[in-house]
C-alpha cells in the first residue's frame, strides 16, 4: 500500500542501504512507530548491494563484539518474522597466519574471545585444511576456528530489515532527494526533499558515502571518504561446497567466501585507491566502477597462493565498489555535536554487514533514551573533531585505513599517512632532541626520545621494542631527578559566567565549588553513574573555570557540558585549547628546578597539592598546577602558546644540574600504570562507576544538590567488596611485555581483562591494571587466595593481584602527595 508523502514526522532517517533500515527496524521495535526513512535510489542500492556479507563477531572492544554477536543473533531469526530471507548462513570462519607473528595475532585474539566468551579454537595447518580442503596450507603456521561466524545476502537482509520497520508503522519512500536539514535555534527539526519538506523531532544520516554531504547541508562534520573495493566471483571449483566457512588470510590482504559453488575472492590492500574526490555522484545507484586489475593484483597474486586452483577457474564478474571509510577504520554513530536532534550512522569501513544489526539497535536506543545505553567510545562521533573533515586530509589518510583490516596489528601501532598535522610550539626542538612522535586526536606527542645514534623510528615487535631502553632512561629521570613532559595536547576547556560554579557543580561528581586557586580531580558522570569523563576543573577567579582533560576528548567533553548547561543559566564553554601548551615538570628535584626560575613559593606549605596559582616562569607568566599522573612531586606549567618555546628553553638551561631529561608518553603511561593510576577509554568508561574502579574517594556523595549520577551511585554502592573491580597486577617473571586486551585468569578460569599494561622499569616487570569480575564480590580474599594468571599469546604468566600500586616510596614528598591523581592524557 502506497503512504502519501508525509509533512512531519517523529524521526525522519536519510538514507535506505542496511544500516538506515537497521534504525528504522529498531526505533519500530522500541515503539518508535512514527518514522520515515527516506532513500534518494531503491533500497541497499548505494553500498550495501556490493558488500561481500561477512559477518565475524570479534573485535578488540568487548562492546562493539557484542554488537556483531547481536547482529548474528538478529540476522537467524530475522526470516521467521518477516517473512523474506536474509541469506544468513552460519559456516563459521577461518583466519590463517603465514608468520609467527601473525600466529602470535591469532593467539592473542583466541585469548580476547575467550574474555568476552566468543567460542574459538586454536588449531593447525593440517586442522585449517580439514575445514578448508581447497587451500593450499604448506606455508602456513597456524590458524583460528569461530563457529559462530558467518555471511549473509546484504541485499536480502536490508528488504527484511526494512520490512519489519514497516511491519510496525515505518513508512519508507524510495526515489526521494534530500535536499536540505531544517534547523531552529540550534536543532535538528525536519528535512527539505524534491517532494516537500519534512518537519520531524529528529534527523538521522545514515547516507552512507553521501553522509558527509548530507552534514555538510547542516554544519554537521561527518569524517569519511570512498575508496575503491573490489573482489571477484568466480565459477564452480572441486571442493567448493555451500557450508563452507568464511576463510581470511590477512598475511595476503584477503578473504573468499563460498558462493553457488563458487568462490567470492576480495581483500584489502595495503594502499588503498580514495574515490569520489569531487563527490559522489547522486545517480549512483547500483552501479560500479571500472575493473582495476593492476590495483587488483597484489590480492590475486596472493589467493593464488592460497586456491592454486583459481588459476584454472572462471572469473565471472568483477565486482569494484566503492566504500566509504573513516580516518580510524570504526564507523561514525551518535548525535552531532554540532547540532541537537541530529544523529548519524555512517562510515562502516567495509564492516557494515556485520555491524549493521547491533549499530542500528545502539543508535535507536541513544535516540530513544537521549544517551547511550553503553560504551560506544570507540564508534562515537565525537571522537572527531570539525578539522578531521578537511577532504584533502581524508584523502590521504583512507589510503592507509581501508588496508587496516589485514595489516599487522602491532602494540602502539601508528598511523603514517596525513601526518604531521597538529603540532606543538615544541615540535621542532622536540625533533631535534629525537623525539619519535605518535598522534592522538592530530596531535604530534613525543611517545619517547632516542639517544644520539638511535633512529627516532618505532621497530614494532609483540616482544620489547627497540625503544625499551630509552623508556627507562626517561622513568628512571622522573623517579629519581626531574623529567619534562609537553602534554600540550592536553584539551583545555574554559567555563565563565555567574552560574559557572552551581553548573559545572552538577555535572562533576566532586565539590568544585572550592576557593580560587584550587585544582579538584573529578569524575563526570552519565545518569548510569559511569564516566563519561575524569578531569581536573580549577578556579582560577569567583566566576572563571579552567578544565584540563584527555587529548582526545576534547570534543565530548565540550558537548557534554554545553548539553548539561540549563538555557536560562549564565555560563559559556570556550575551548581554549589552542591558547596554552601545558609543560609537565615531574620529579623530586621539579621543585629546585622551577625554584631556581620563579620567584613563588614552592614548598609544601607555600604550594600545596592541588594548588593551582599564576607565577612568573622565566621571562614568561604562567599558570603552575601542582598535580601529576606520574606519582612523583611535579607541577604542570599552563603556558600561553606565545611563551612555551621560552620557558622550554630557560627550564633546560637550568635543568642541566639537576639530570633534566625530555620524557614521551611511553614513559608516562608506564609511570601511572605503576602507580595504578587509572585512564579514561580504558580503566574508566561510561559502563564503569566510580566504585568499580575505586575512586569513591573522588566522588562527594553528601554534596548538596548531588550530581548527574548520583542516584545511579547510591543504587549501585555495593554493601561489601563491587562485584566488578579495577585490579593492579604485576608479573612474576620479569621478562615478559604485556600490552593490554590480555585475558586475566583465576584458578584457570577467566575473570577479566587487561585494559592497560606496560613494562614498570621501577619494578623491573610489567604492569597491568585489568577489570575483574566475580559476582560474589573482588574482595582481598578473592584476590589473595586465589592463583592469578594472564594469558599472553596463548602462554600463561603467572601474576599478583594488588589493591594498592606496589611502588609506594615512603618518602615525605610522596607522603605530602599520597592523592596525587590525574586525568588522563
Amino acid at each position: 500500500m502506497a503512504h502519501e508523502f508525509p509533512t512531519q514526522a517523529r524521526v525522519v532517517i536519510v538514507g535506505g542501504g542496511i544500516i538506515g533500515c537497521s534504525v528504522a527496524y529498531h526505533l519500530t521495535k522500541l515503539g518508535w512507530t512514527d518514522v520515515v526513512l527516506l532513500e534518494q535510489g531503491q533500497l541497499s542500492g548505494g553500498t550495501t548491494w556490493h558488500a561481500a556479507g561477512l559477518v565475524g563477531q570479534l573485535r578488540s572492544h568487548s562492546n562493539m563484539t557484542s554488537l556483531i554477536r547481536y547482529s548474528t543473533q538478529l540476522y537467524s531469526e530475522l526470516e521467521a518474522e518477516t517473512g523474506l530471507a536474509t541469506g544468513w548462513k552460519n559456516c563459521g570462519s577461518l583466519s590463517v597466519a603465514r608468520t609467527a607473528d601473525r600466529m602470535t595475532v591469532l593467539k592473542r585474539t583466541a585469548a580476547s574471545a575467550r574474555a568476552q566468551g566468543v567460542e574459538i579454537d586454536v588449531i593447525s595447518p593440517r586442522e585449517a585444511e580439514d575445514l578448508w580442503p581447497v587451500m593450499a596450507t604448506d606455508d602456513l603456521v597456524g590458524a583460528v576456528w569461530l563457529p559462530g561466524d558467518g555471511k549473509a545476502n546484504p541485499t536480502d537482509l536490508t528488504q527484511s530489515l526494512a520490512k519489519g520497520a514497516r511491519n510496525r508503522g515505518a513508512r519508507i519512500f524510495e526515489r526521494v532527494k534530500v535536499t536540505g536539514i531544517s534547523v531552529k535555534n540550534g536543532v535538528a527539526c525536519g528535512v527539505e526533499t524534491d517532494r516537500g519538506d519534512i518537519a520531524a523531532e529528529i534527523v538521522v544520516n545514515c547516507a552512507g558515502q553521501w553522509a558527509r554531504k548530507v552534514g555538510l547541508m547542516c554544519g554537521v562534520s561527518v569524517p569519511l571518504h570512498s575508496a575503491e573495493h573490489m573482489y571477484i566471483v568466480t565459477g564452480r571449483i572441486e571442493g567448493v561446497h555451500p557450508d563452507l566457512p568464511v576463510m581470511r588470510d590477512p598475511d595476503g590482504f584477503i578473504y573468499f567466501k563460498e558462493e553457488v559453488g563458487g568462490l567470492v575472492m576480495g581483500g584489502f590492500e595495503p594502499h588503498a585507491k580514495p574515490w569520489g574526490m569531487n563527490g559522489i555522484p547522486e545517480n549512483f545507484e547500483f552501479a560500479l566502477l571500472p575493473d582495476d586489475w593492476d590495483q587488483f593484483e597484489i590480492l590475486m597474486e596472493n589467493a593464488l597462493v592460497r586456491v592454486p586452483q583459481l588459476a584454472e577457474a572462471e572469473v565471472k564478474k568483477f565486482y569494484n565498489g566503492p566504500e566509504s571509510f573513516t580516518p580510524d577504520n570504526n564507523f561514525i554513530l551518535g548525535e552531532a555535536p554540532e547540532l541537537k536532534n541530529f544523529y548519524v550512522g555512517a562510515g562502516f569501513n567495509s564492516m557494515g554487514i556485520a555491524s549493521a544489526g547491533g549499530a542500528g539497535r545502539a543508535l535507536a536506543e541513544w535516540i530513544v533514551n537521549s544517551a547511550p545505553t553503553m560504551d560506544l567510545w570507540p564508534v562515537d562521533i565525537r571522537r572527531f573533531a570539525s578539522f578531521n573533515n578537511n577532504p584533502r586530509w581524508l584523502h590521504d589518510r583512507v589510503k592507509e585505513t581501508l588496508g587496516l583490516h589485514y595489516a599487522m596489528p602491532w602494540p602502539n601501532r601508528e598511523l603514517d599517512t596525513a601526518r604531521p598535522f597538529r603540532r606543538s610550539p615544541l615540535y621542532d626542538r622536540l625533533a631535534v632532541k629525537g623525539a619519535c612522535f605518535g598522534s592522538k586526536m592530530g596531535w604530534e606527542r613525543a611517545n619517547w626520545f632516542a639517544a644520539p645514534g638511535e633512529k627516532a623510528e618505532n621497530d614494532y615487535a609483540f616482544g620489547r621494542q627497540n625503544w625499551h631502553e630509552a623508556v627507562k632512561r626517561e622513568m628512571k629521570a622522573t623517579r629519581e631527578a626531574v623529567a619534562i613532559f609537553d602534554q600540550t595536547s592536553f584539551a583545555k576547556l574554559l567555563v565563565q559566567g555567574r552560574d559557572a560554579c552551581a553548573v559545572l557543580n552538577r555535572i562533576c561528581a566532586a565539590d568544585v565549588d572550592v576557593p580560587v586557586g584550587t585544582s579538584v580531580y573529578t569524575a563526570v558522570l552519565n545518569a548510569r553513574g559511569g564516566y563519561e569523563s575524569d578531569l581536573t576543573v580549577m578556579r582560577l577567579a569567583t566566576e572563571k573555570f579552567l578544565i584540563v582533560t584527555g587529548s582526545a576528548q576534547a570534543v565530548h567533553d565540550a558537548d557534554w557540558i554545553v548539553k548539561n548547561i540549563p538555557s536560562d543559566a549564565h555560563a559559556i564553554l570556550t575551548d581554549v585549547t589552542s591558547s596554552y601548551a601545558v609543560l609537565a615538570v615531574m620529579g623530586p628535584r621539579s621543585r629546585n628546578l622551577l625554584g631556581k626560575l620563579s620567584s613563588a613559593d614552592f614548598s609544601n606549605a607555600g604550594f600545596p597539592f592541588a594548588t593551582i596559582r599564576e607565577i612568573d616562569i622565566g621571562y614568561a607568566t604562567a599558570y603552575a598546577n601542582r598535580m601529576t599522573y606520574v606519582g612523583e612531586l611535579g607541577w604542570e606549567l599552563i603556558v600561553p602558546t606565545e611563551f612555551a618555546v621560552g620557558v622550554y628553553e630557560a627550564l633546560h638551561e637550568a635543568g642541566r644540574e639537576f639530570g633534566l631529561l625530555d620524557a614521551g608518553y611511553y614513559a608516562l603511561d608506564a609511570l601511572r600504570i605503576e602507580k595504578g593510576f587509572r585512564a579514561w577509554g580504558r580503566e574508566l568508561t561510561p559502563d564503569i562507576n566510580p566504585w568499580q574502579a575505586g575512586l569513591g574517594f573522588a566522588v562527594a556523595m553528601n554534596k548538596p544538590g548531588g550530581f548527574i549520577g548520583h542516584e545511579a551511585l547510591v543504587k549501585a554502592k555495593p554493601s561489601a567488596a563491587p562485584a566488578r573491580r579495577i585490579v593492579l597486577f604485576t608479573l612474576d617473571d620479569a621478562e615478559p611485555m604485556l600490552w593490554g586486551g590480555e585475558l586475566i585468569l583465576r584458578d584457570g578460569k577467566p575473570v577479566g581483562e587487561v585494559r592497560s599494561a606496560a613494562y614498570g622499569h621501577t619494578l623491573g616487570r610489567s604492569v597491568a591494571l585489568g577489570l575483574i569480575e566475580n559476582e560474589a564480590g573482588v574482595d582481598a580474599a578473592f584476590l589473595t587466595d586465589g592463583r592469578f594468571e594472564i594469558d599472553l599469546a596463548g602462554v600463561r604468566h603467572a601474576a599478583m593481584a594488588h589493591l594498592r600500586s606496589p611502588y609506594d616510596p615512603k618518602s615525605e614528598r610522596v607522603k605530602a602527595d599520597a592523592l596525587e591523581i590525574r586525568a588522563a592524557a
